[in-house]
């Protein structure tokens, strides 16, 4: 159990801290790589909608049914399922549009010229609230992949690294606008880096809290969350950017492959 307890925080320490690598691209490479993001977006797409709806949404309504029966059981189940969908939307819609993470960035957008002497503090604040709306958007990331890591282990990674990927570009879209308004890297790589620090919050959030209360009934309607959580992001978030980025088909190509290696994943792990 404690094996596990460390491997699921560490695996939501890795996931939120991605932020961090979408600002050192931005600092370290002088343009975007869309084809690779258009790929990578897509893939972890791919992983998510799979891993969610063949395998936890499964394992949910396993549980759900064994202890409260088939009629509340699926009930319960696909309200868990919506509940986690309407969390997320909800998170997203009271975020400001200025500050949504999920507005793109490049690398090049870091070497537009300043008309206000090199600063421009209405950047400043829109890199801030970026910063502060990943962390508020991340919180529940951290509950799903901390809470799926001390289910399943091999589940965990699989999510870890599907949202290590999702959150990449999110640190870029903090890094972007806050270098733009100070000139600061290094302020522009602290704010990146500790907008993914809610991912572990969150997964301490769930251990002191939930845990406590984690029984099957509870384990399956927060699968089922979780099941939501992942879908909304992947059909709101990463399809969409995988898009915009995208030259050809690329994103859907990295959709099929993503899907592809988590099918293959689970049958391993049979």
């Amino acid at each position: 159990m404690t094996e596990n307890l460390l491997l699921a925080f560490g695996l939501t320490l890795f996931a939120g801290l991605a932020t961090g690598i979408g600002s050192l691209l931005a600092f370290f490479t002088s343009h975007t790589n869309t084809k690779f993001l258009s790929v990578t977006l897509g893939f972890s797409a791919g992983v998510m909608i799979y891993v969610s709806m063949v395998e936890i949404f499964v394992k949910a309504k396993v549980a759900l049914v064994d202890s409260l029966g088939v009629v509340p059981g699926n009930w319960l189940t696909v309200g868990g399922f919506f509940g986690g969908m309407l969390l997320i939307a909800a998170i997203d819609k009271f975020i400001p549009k200025q500050s949504n993470p999920h507005e793109l960035k490049t690398v090049e957008d870091m070497n537009q010229p300043s008309t206000i002497d090199g600063k421009k503090p209405d950047l400043l604040k829109m890199g801030t609230f970026t910063a502060l709306a990943i962390g508020i958007h991340n919180f529940p990331e951290g509950i799903a992949t901390f809470t799926s890591a001390l289910q399943d282990p091999a589940l965990g990674i699989a999510i870890a690294v599907a949202i290590a990927i999702h959150n990449i570009p999110e640190g870029i879209a903090v890094s972007v606008p806050v270098y733009f308004a100070t000139g600061d890297k290094k302020k522009a790589f602290k704010l990146s880096f500790l907008s993914g620090l809610s991912e572990p919050v969150g997964a301490l959030v769930a251990y002191l809290f939930l845990m406590p209360f984690l029984n099957d009934v509870m384990f399956g309607i927060i699968f089922a969350a979780v099941a939501g959580i992942m879908v909304f992001i992947s059909l709101d978030e990463l399809l969409p950017a995988a898009k915009r980025y995208d030259e050809t088909h690329l994103s859907i190509y990295g959709l099929m492959a993503g899907m592809g290696v988590m099918a293959l994943s689970l049958l391993l792990f049979i």
